[in-house]
């Protein structure tokens, strides 16, 4: 395979909470990603999935590990530089209501990221640019005069992802980019994405809850329980053999179209652990079924059970 464009070392990020505690919403998680891959990130809310996303853009500062894109660590960059890689790595927030300034035209959000990068040479190459990113994502040249308000959720998602291509980037973080949607719209602002990815080569971590839809637009998938990865594998692989008895679970809930189907659903036991005071071992052994000693004692390596899955459990085989 060759050199991966995004590579996390044992990234960490903990919040100071107060009162001397400490929450852990990412705790030692490493993964790659290849040019041109789509990297799916599941697990229940809380988990820590955004806050990956985010603490990658250095949109929070890292408490520990390494975030290399094209061969350079990103958290060693200072200001300046930071600012030129931004260019290469956008993200697509999961509130299309709260991401887009309500004071600014459609034609100032997108064409912001322009000036900034000086990326037009006069107003009427802006003016373009804008009116061919906004027919990218699908909407009217015309549309640029008007504000965020006069738009539905759907399309508000779309002034978001015109803005993220308006630098050309190289790779994308898509932060629960559909959650906010009506389930109609969904499969729009996913299929626009994987149009988008084709066209332009883009790569892609796409975080999200919505299991089936994980499944439809990602190479392979993550998952993750209380701020560490569990689970690692080819989308397919993930889906029709699941290793980790939360990974079981979290499949085992997804609808099946056919009523007639007969399948056992995994209910857990217990409430989610908090991050401020996660359990001994192995983070998922207060609901898991398999739970014995040795998960209160030792925490399980996360490694690699077959070629190219990885998981995190004791009693994987």
């Amino acid at each position: 395979m060759s050199q991966p464009l995004i590579e996390v070392n044992h990234l960490k990020k903990h919040f100071n909470v107060g009162n001397g505690q400490t929450l852990k919403a990412v705790d030692d998680v490493s993964f790659t990603i290849a040019k041109g891959e789509t990297l799916g990130m599941v697990g229940e809310s809380g988990c820590g999935k955004s806050t990956v996303g985010r603490t990658m853009l250095r949109l929070y500062e890292p408490t520990a590990g390494e975030m290399i894109f094209e061969g350079q660590d990103i958290y060693q960059l200072k200001p300046g530089k930071m600012k030129e890689l931004r260019r290469d790595i956008q993200m697509i927030f999961q509130d299309p209501y709260a991401s887009l300034n309500p004071r600014m035209t459609v034609s100032d959000i997108i064409g912001e990221a322009l000036d900034i990068h000086h990326l037009a040479k006069n107003k009427k190459e802006r003016k373009a640019r804008i009116e061919e990113l906004l027919d990218l994502v699908g909407l009217n040249p015309d549309h640029a005069t008007r504000y965020p308000h006069e738009f539905s959720g759907g399309q508000r998602q779309r002034i978001g992802i015109a803005r993220a291509l308006a630098v050309n980037p190289k790779f994308i973080i898509c932060d629960e980019p559909i959650s906010a949607l009506d389930v109609s719209i969904q499969a729009q602002v996913v299929n626009l994405l994987m149009e988008l990815q084709k066209k332009f080569g883009l790569t892609y971590l796409f975080i999200a809850h919505d299991l089936a839809m994980v499944k439809h637009i990602s190479d392979r998938v993550a998952v993750m329980y209380l701020g560490k990865m569990v689970e690692l594998a080819d989308s397919e692989e993930l889906y029709s053999n699941p290793l980790h008895p939360y990974t079981k679970a979290l499949m085992s809930a997804i609808p099946v179209p056919d009523p007639t189907a007969q399948r056992e659903k995994i209910v857990l036991s217990g409430d989610l652990p908090s991050p401020i005071n996660p359990p001994s071992g192995c983070p998922f052994r207060t609901r898991c079924p398999l739970a014995t000693e040795k998960c209160a004692n030792e925490v399980p390596s996360f490694r690699e059970v077959r070629p190219g899955h990885y998981t995190a459990c004791h009693y994987a085989e």
